[in-house]
């Protein structure tokens, strides 16, 4: 089973790094592997989860780095 979410997160940038450190911690899982995506004009962290019963999960984080404060 597959399942993908996107994350609610701040207006500030995110590395992926912290990204996947977040989707873990949140998810109560292991990291399986993180990629930043363009999508349009704007980047997304994908990252790929492995719950404790076993369920692949993705989570979508957006990089807010290019957006205007």
């Amino acid at each position: 089973m597959l399942l993908v979410f996107l994350m609610p997160v701040s207006a500030f940038a995110i590395s992926l790094g912290e990204a996947a450190k977040q989707a873990a911690r949140q998810n109560d899982a292991k990291v399986l592997s993180a990629r930043t995506i363009q999508q349009g004009n704007s980047r997304i962290h994908e990252i790929k989860l492995l719950t404790k019963k076993g369920v692949v999960k993705i989570v979508r984080i957006p990089d807010n780095s290019n957006k205007k404060r």
